[in-house]
């Protein structure tokens, strides 16, 4: 299989997009399903050999010398991931084609949205960090375009800015991470580094390099501070969503972690930073879905109480908590992608997608209905479905992690109380209850917006109920790479009457009685949230900007003044200072001048340099400073000449001639002699100014007349010009061949500046029309 050819045909096709909707239309969205159906179905052809610990690796040179390669891995890590993107990725382009059939730029979100699932495939398949990073900031640049896509809006483009700025932070701190963790173990390759794990965790770049890291994943996976850019992204058209939080954006961190575990995993560090980050996250999500009104969201906290348990079970690192992990992995995507469509079916079909203005469509949508409480009796734990497995696993690897054991069992039931309440909150109060009067009226959604909801559904299903047919086929080399050894693992739906069973039955009973006080309850949190959780961290972070913005602009008017004159002053001044506090720490260089040897016409030359800038500084008259400016020019031409550099002096000649004609032209129409618009003290200070920087200047030429630090690359033309660039002129083979880009790139400026000014010279104003 050529992994590399699975990205790009990705990334091929959306680029494809807006010329493929022109032609079919409504359609396109059904026939975009195809591909990602067809790459899951290649990839699952794998899973034998992956399972026989058959890994894929493929690699191409990139920047060899920087051990930086276009790599990828398949495993069984990223098989998992690979197909939860594909197969979510069918059902969400099959639902889109419906969604989206009405929208304006129905091509350009096809493209979005390819290009959001390439870079996922990139990212998940890629075997090189750098890779990685480069598919990990498309995913950031790709979901910041798709939670924007409705950018009329002002609410949608501060999502996406927000969500892009924190993300994108997150990408460059990742980003130094992976050089420090390459410099540390010699290679980027992650076959490589996960055989240096050892090696790793026993550097003293250890502690900054995970903390990089986890910034990177934590800001992508909404891991609490960061948790808040994710329900402002529900901003997004509801397929986004979907895509989003089950397979795709948030479960990248995710994946990181659990990559990175064999590597940075195991240490005080590791495990105090993910389990204190991920508890936190899964309490502050599943305590603030419970008080939302908006269905999207009330999945968007669920979906950050879930990666805080995914997050703090890669913490624990035990056997079992990762096997907790990767079932969870499975559950949530699939609970999450079918209930986020649900809601957008809802909001399509109905109008709205305030729970307090639904209620009592279970006639009217059966379907649906069915759908959705399959869907949240898996999110909430309840037998048969995988979603009950997921939940005694994690009970059980909570109540076995070592020396914190209790207080995770306790965390984990009260996050999973509220999650049970929010589930048959969000079951009750769309499909029973006091029936209300919404936008439209209620009615069956259309067959394809239902056909993603029934399918993962279904799969929960009978995935809960054969777990060891369906289930451990995909988990077990999961566990086998986070763990980098091979596992024994026994997937079942009982698991015996013991300490784990009964914290599901507190759980639900508890999460029942929430659900049936949920009044009450509601109003309570509500009034307790508004009088000791004022502080809204959105609001917190576009303040924070706005701050930054407002700093940067005082500040930019102090140093981005405008004034020419100053900018060049303190180039001058500051250069000059650094080189002469060079010249002054290294003065035991030295220095031999024999003036015996200087030809006398030379110094004739050289006088009469200083004499015509002697004579443009004092002078008054405009015309004597530009004749007095282009005998400067002429003079240097004339010392190329005398040491053969005669094709740079005939260059020279010409500009000096040219800038001398355009000099007249310009100033011919100004007077004859120039006012002093300046004061003597600010004579004197530049005349400081220009004595201290040509003093530098001259120094510094002088000295390196006489330092030979390497050998002059002089040698390296005279000895290659003839035999590589096939010239005697030295000079025109260092120009045309040697450096024939930067030419190149003089000639394009040269040209662009040439076409502005004929088109001013040539641009008229148009004349009124006469009323």
């Amino acid at each position: 299989m050529q992994l590399i050819r699975i990205v790009g045909v990705v990334f091929f096709l959306a680029f494809l997009t807006p010329f493929i909707d022109k032609r079919l239309g409504k359609i396109s969205g059904y026939l975009y399903a195809l591909l990602p159906a067809l790459l899951f179905t290649l990839l699952l052809k794998q899973l034998p050999d992956i399972i026989d610990r058959h890994f894929i690796i493929q690699s191409i040179d990139w920047f060899p010398l920087l051990h930086v390669h276009l790599s990828f891995y398949l495993d069984g890590l990223s098989l998992l991931f690979a197909l939860l993107i594909t197969g979510m990725g069918t059902l969400v382009f099959i639902y889109s084609g419906y969604y989206m059939q009405h929208y304006p730029m129905r091509g350009r979100f096809y493209f979005y949205i390819l290009l959001f699932m390439g870079a996922m495939l990139g990212l998940v398949l890629a075997n090189n960090l750098i890779t990685l990073f480069l598919f990990w900031e498309i995913t950031s640049f790709s979901s910041f375009l798709l939670i924007g896509f409705n950018h009329e809006r002002p609410e949608a483009r501060a999502a996406a800015l927000q969500a892009l700025l924190i993300t994108g932070f997150g990408g460059l701190a990742m980003l130094a991470g992976f050089v420090l963790l390459g410099n540390v173990a010699g290679s980027y390759e992650l076959t490589d580094l996960l055989q240096d794990g050892a090696v790793v965790k026993g550097s003293k770049m250890y502690m900054p390099l995970v903390l990089l890291i986890l910034a990177g994943a934590f800001t992508k996976s909404a891991q609490f501070p960061f948790h808040f850019w994710l329900p402002g992204a529900m901003e997004a058209p509801t397929p986004v969503s979907a895509y989003l939080h089950s397979a795709t954006m948030v479960k990248a961190g995710i994946y990181l972690l659990a990559r990175l575990q064999p590597i940075l995993g195991g240490t005080d560090l590791w495990q105090f930073s993910l389990g204190l980050a991920g508890a936190m996250t899964m309490l502050v999500g599943a305590y603030f879905a419970f008080t939302q009104f908006d269905l999207k969201k009330i999945l968007a906290y669920t979906t950050i109480s879930a990666l805080g348990m995914l997050v703090l079970l890669v913490g624990i690192g035990t056997e079992l908590a990762i096997t907790a992990m990767v079932i969870f992995l499975i559950v949530h995507s699939l609970y999450k992608g079918a209930l986020f469509m649900i809601a957008g079916a809802i909001d399509k079909t109905v109008g709205t997608r305030d729970i307090r203005h639904l209620g009592g469509m279970w006639p009217v949508m059966p379907v649906a209905a069915v759908a959705t409480f399959l869907t949240l009796f898996s999110m909430a734990g309840l037998p048969p479905f995988l979603g009950f497995i997921g939940k005694e696993v994690i009970y059980d690897a909570k109540v076995q992690a070592p020396e914190i054991a209790v207080y995770l069992a306790i965390l984990a039931v009260a996050a999973n109380i509220f999650m049970v309440a929010v589930a048959f909150l969000f079951g009750h109060g769309v499909f029973f209850g006091k029936k209300k009067d919404p936008p439209k009226i209620p009615r069956e959604p259309a067959i394809p917006l239902l056909i993603g909801p029934v399918v993962l559904s279904v799969t929960s299903l009978f995935m809960g109920i054969y777990p060891a047919i369906l289930t451990q086929p995909l988990v077990l080399p999961a566990i086998d790479a986070v763990n980098a050894s091979p596992v024994k693992l026994h997937i079942q739906l009982w698991h015996g009457l013991n300490l784990v069973f009964l914290l599901s039955v507190i759980t639900v009973t508890l999460g029942l009685t929430l659900f049936f006080f949920r009044k009450p309850a509601t109003k309570a949190l509500r009034k307790f949230n508004q009088r000791y959780f004022k502080i809204e961290f959105a609001d917190l972070f576009r303040k924070l900007v706005e701050s930054f913005l407002s700093f940067t602009k005082r500040h930019t008017e102090v140093v981005q003044h405008g004034y020419h004159r100053f900018y060049l002053m303190l180039i001058f001044i500051v250069s000059s200072l650094l080189v002469w506090y060079q010249i002054y720490h290294t003065r035991g260089w030295g220095f031999e001048a024999n003036w015996e040897e200087v030809p006398f016409y030379l110094i004739g030359i050289s006088l009469l340099i200083i004499t015509a800038a002697l004579g443009a500084v004092f002078t008054r008259s405009r015309l004597v400073a530009i004749i007095l400016l282009g005998v400067i020019g002429y003079a240097m031409a004339f010392i190329f000449i005398l040491y053969g550099a005669v094709d740079v002096a005939i260059t020279l000649i010409l500009v000096e001639t040219l800038v001398l004609v355009l000099f007249v032209m310009v100033v011919y129409h100004l007077p004859s002699y120039m006012p002093k618009y300046s004061r003597p003290t600010s004579r004197i200070r530049d005349g400081i100014i220009a004595l201290v920087f040509g003093g530098f200047m001259t120094a510094l030429v002088l000295k390196a007349e006489f330092i030979k630090i390497s050998p002059p690359i002089s040698d390296y033309f005279l000895k290659e010009a003839f035999t590589k660039g096939h010239g005697r002129n030295i000079v025109n083979v260092i120009l045309v061949d040697f450096r024939g880009l930067d030419t190149m790139g003089e000639t394009v400026v040269l040209m662009i500046a040439a076409i502005g000014v004929f088109s001013l010279l040539k641009l008229k104003p148009k004349k009124k029309k006469e009323e």
